[in-house]
């Protein structure tokens, strides 16, 4: 037995009846949510003492088009904080798909907008 939040179920049946199907975003990161040193959030006014830090970048995908390295801490999406891993997937819905997004994103002891386009999530390949 399982359950699914009102929420998400809206979503999903606005989704299919809009478009048929559910299309998710993807920007070609796979991240782990991240703690942030509590002087580095007050110096740079962050809503959040944590945020999604990119392990790996996906070869050809639009992180890599846009420069996003490992270790990149992603705080903002579209100048709304980003506390965590589900934070990001939840802004990456489908009418992001092809629309430039804006990141803030922490490297190293830098505070950097970069500019990324999601695409449409690849389909799974059969096994």
């Amino acid at each position: 037995c399982f359950a699914i939040a009102s929420n998400t179920a809206k979503f999903v049946a606005g989704w299919l009846i809009k478009e048929g199907r559910i299309r998710r975003g993807y920007i070609g990161v796979a991240g782990q949510t991240s703690p942030l040193h509590r002087r580095v959030a007050r110096f740079y006014h962050l809503a959040n003492e944590s945020g999604a830090m990119v392990v790996s970048v996906e070869k050809a995908s639009p992180a890599e088009q846009s420069r996003i390295r490992p270790e990149d801490v992603i705080v903002a999406f579209n100048d709304e904080p980003i506390a965590s891993v589900h934070d990001l997937h939840k802004k990456l819905v489908g009418d992001r798909i092809g629309t430039p997004c804006k990141l803030t994103v922490l490297r190293g002891t830098e505070q950097l907008t970069i500019y990324v386009t999601p695409a449409e999530m690849p389909a799974l390949r059969a096994r």
